[in-house]
């Protein structure tokens, strides 16, 4: 229902053609109905006043300075009269928007005709000297009069005041520029919000608004330009500088001039007190600002916001208080330059985010005018006014920050959500898989989480090991869909999600319902991500007989109240996961399903990451701060197959490549810069000293990666003879028996044992390599992930070498890579 207090830009959105809306109680009984005025009414009449009352007229200077005292003078004199003529308007605005457009037209007749006779004189009237007003001079004294010219069509005239000529205001003494030339000229335009003002009362606003406002600013452009240059080749710099009234001097009849000046004056005011009181009240009815806009909310009965009537007229009564329209055309410049950069992003942010229910009917509306409009506006502020420009936006930003504090009505809805949907759309589109190169490869991980509360220290490695690349956290219920009433995975997005945001981690949640943990890691490793972002890295915890801590218990992020309730009254994050599972208790995952999981990942042609022991990270080092700390610790990184000792350049293949990249890129995160990067190199039994580290320094020098290369000598239980070539990952099938495979793993595992703690000094030959000085400990390391068995029935006993190799060493990184990683082009 259309009423006084309707929005300012509520559109009728039902209602059939011809059917009459009740009154709105503008103008009391008998008052107009609502949505009964038409385009000329309610938007081009309206508009044009606005624009023409503020240069031509308002400018006019109505008391008198041309020689002949119209009303008394001086600043109270003017208060006054100003006072009254905004309690006349106030009186008007209080009684309706009926009256307000009957008022506008009467007022539009008076204003054509009081233009008509302005340039009828410019013909009429012939060559004339107008004697000024004498402008003060230093101490007290009186400069000596001048003479403006009226000389009629002269092409001299012109000439002379083609030229800028920027002299002093005679009403403020300023040095006038472009700058304040257009802050006083540009508010001639500031009425084209004035038919927007009236879109509750109009018959077809979608229609009217926009046509009615261009068809008021070509036609008062037309006139400005019509009398500007009429002005320039009639009257000399000396009038146009010295007197601002020189219209009724060439009148053929003054006071048709200053009756054009009152009514135009009144038609403004009238204008911006009425759409000022609408603002006014739709703030005051969301409460944006609590009591301070109260008593805007107050409205007649038959719905007139009379209340914010009177709210606006207080405030206009303080800007009264500056006399002097200079004085305040810089600022009131500068507020409507943000007013309308405001409208502008607006448009522009709801055009950008392909909103499907912004649909203007205006043709000719573009992103390119709304940006052009936004530029436009912020240039010229710092132009007229780098202070007041600062300030308004400053006022603006602490504005929206209250408004964000106090949280906006939730109908409103949010177009920044619009804008970030539609950016990251579009990007995601462009992002083409087929493009992909090696040099641009970053990790794109998805960490497998039975349970957070033993994950922690984990969940903030995998972090730091994305380098700015997708990061997934995914879980797996188990159960069957067709035998639950709901899903069960929904709920439980709030907890992940809150979880996310405690531990401060850059990660995604994706939930899935699977029969078996195997089945749920396939699905996630096939759909997780969209488009080019989907995970390229399974990262997974150690399958051992370790008892898993409670690490919210001792993480401080993770400290809550006693009862067991957050701030707000919603329940704790440790109340929404379960408790970590007791020592010999089942688990969800066994064993041959576990290295299944591994193996299902490397067919889908994802790098696979195994973590062990990462609650022993040093807390430092997973921190988001620098890292700096008193003990300085290593990085150590194997990338030999331990299990499979080749000797020779076997470093060089791709997964070797692909530990010493995720190595490097752990070292890029500030927690890490402190650690120093090692690299192991394992000699085989004909290998010379010193020509594996020389291609391998070589190698590091191309992929610009700085670490400590040291070779190591296969110490007992390597053996002496190079195996015979056989596939990758059977290595315990074939004729190496169990018993050697896993005396290979102890043998391997003691020999990184021996380095681990060693300082530079450690040298070549392992364990029992010299006595090399004790240097700084390892805090993490990365060992080569040896494929799984063919044969499924080995997956128990290839997991077993996998704990024997990894036993003891402290946190530990077990990857295999896949994929190619490392480019030496730049």
């Amino acid at each position: 229902m259309a009423s006084e207090n309707s929005p300012l830009l509520a559109y009728r959105l039902l209602g059939e053609e011809g059917v009459a809306f009740p009154a709105n109680g503008a103008g009391g009984p008998g008052g107009a109905s609502a949505r009964k005025l038409s385009t000329f009414l309610g938007v081009v009449v309206p508009t044009v006043l606005s624009m023409f009352s503020i240069v031509v007229f308002l400018r006019i200077d109505a008391t008198g300075s041309s020689g002949l005292r119209v009303l008394p003078q001086g600043y109270g004199w003017n208060l006054l009269y100003g006072s009254l003529l905004l309690g006349l308007v106030g009186g008007v605005c209080t009684l309706g928007a009926g009256l307000y457009a009957r008022a506008s037209f009467l007022t539009f007749l008076l204003v054509s005709g009081s233009l008509a006779s302005v340039l009828i004189s410019f013909v009429a009237v012939g060559p004339r000297d107008i004697p000024l007003t004498p402008q003060p001079g230093p101490n007290g004294s009186s400069l000596p009069p001048q003479v403006g010219h009226f000389t009629g069509f002269n092409s001299s005239t012109l000439k002379a005041n083609l030229g800028a000529g920027y002299a002093k205001d005679y009403t403020t003494g300023a040095m006038m520029t472009f700058a304040s030339v257009f802050a006083v000229l540009f508010n001639g335009c500031t009425g084209i919000m004035a038919g927007a003002n009236m879109s509750g009362e109009l018959k077809d606003p979608s229609r009217a608004i926009p046509l009615g406002t261009i068809v008021a600013v070509a036609y008062t452009f037309f006139i400005y330009i019509l009398l500007f240059f009429l002005s320039s080749f009639t009257c000399d710099r000396t009038l146009l500088q010295e007197d601002y009234g020189f219209f009724r001097a060439i009148s053929l009849w003054p006071p048709l001039v200053l009756i054009g000046i009152y009514a135009t004056s009144l038609s403004a005011s009238m204008s911006s007190l009425i759409g000022a009181s609408r603002i006014l009240h739709a703030l005051a009815q969301d409460d944006l600002f609590g009591v301070i806009l109260a008593p805007a909310k107050v409205v007649s009965r038959g719905g007139n916001p009379w209340g914010a009537v009177l709210y606006s007229w207080g405030l206009v009564q303080l800007v009264l208080l500056a006399g002097k329209l200079n004085t305040l055309a810089a600022v009131v410049t500068v507020f409507y330059l943000v007013a309308y950069a405001a409208v502008d992003l607006s448009c522009l942010s709801l055009e950008w985010a392909s909103a499907p229910n912004f649909r203007p009917t205006f043709s000719l509306f573009s992103w390119h005018t709304c940006l052009l409009g936004v530029a436009s506006c912020l240039l010229m502020m710092f132009l007229i006014s780098p202070g007041a420009a600062g300030g308004s936006l400053l006022l603006m930003g602490l504005l929206s920050a209250l408004l964000t504090a106090r949280g906006g009505p939730s109908s409103w809805g949010y177009v920044s959500q619009a804008l970030l949907f539609h950016q990251v759309r579009k990007y995601l589109l462009r992002l083409d898989v087929r493009k992909d190169h090696v040099k641009f490869w970053r990790p794109q991980l998805l960490l497998l989480v039975g349970n957070p509360r033993g994950a922690l220290p984990l969940l903030r490695l995998a972090n730091q090991l994305k380098k700015g690349g997708l990061y997934v956290l995914g879980h797996v219920t188990l159960g069957d869909l067709d035998c639950l009433p709901s899903d069960p995975v929904q709920p439980q997005y709030g907890a992940w999600l809150s979880l996310v945001d405690r531990a401060q981690v850059k990660a995604f949640v994706d939930l899935t319902l699977s029969p078996s943990v195997r089945q749920g890691a396939q699905h996630l490793l096939r759909i997780s991500g969209l488009g080019g972002m989907k995970p390229n890295t399974l990262v997974l915890g150690f399958y051992d007989d370790a008892a898993p801590e409670d690490h919210f218990l001792t993480d401080p992020a993770f400290s809550e109240p006693a009862d067991g309730t957050q701030e707000g009254g919603s329940p704790a994050l440790s109340t929404l996961f379960p408790p970590p599972r007791a020592p010999g208790s089942p688990r969800a995952l066994s064993p041959q399903d576990y290295v299944a999981t591994v193996a299902d990942a490397l067919k889908m042609n994802k790098n696979v990451v195994l973590a062990r022991a990462c609650g022993a990270l040093p807390p430092e080092r997973l921190s988001r701060g620098s890292g700096g700390t008193s003990q300085p610790h290593h990085v150590d990184v194997w990338p030999l197959n331990l299990l499979r000792p080749r000797g020779g350049p076997g470093y060089v293949d791709v997964c070797g490549l692909f530990l010493l990249q995720m190595a490097t890129i752990l070292g890029m995160v500030p927690a890490w810069h402190s650690a120093r990067l090692r690299i192991f190199l394992c000699l085989g039994p004909r290998e010379a000293p010193g020509a594996a580290e020389g291609r391998l320094r070589a190698l590091l020098s191309q992929l610009r990666i700085r670490a400590e290369v040291q070779e190591v000598v296969w110490g007992e239980g390597a053996g002496s003879q190079e195996p015979e070539e056989e596939e990758e990952g059977d290595f315990v099938n074939g004729r190496r028996g169990d018993a050697e495979a896993e005396a290979l793993a102890c043998s391997a595992n003691a020999l990184v044992r021996a380095q681990q703690g060693r300082g530079r000094g450690g040298g070549p030959g392992g364990p029992e390599g010299g006595d090399g000085e004790q240097g700084p400990s390892t805090a993490l390391t990365f060992l080569y992930l040896p494929r799984p068995p063919a044969d499924p029935a080995r997956y128990p006993r290839y997991l077993a070498l996998l704990e024997i190799l990894s036993r003891d060493l402290g946190p530990t990184l077990l990857i295999h890579g896949v994929t190619p990683v490392t480019c030496t082009d730049l």
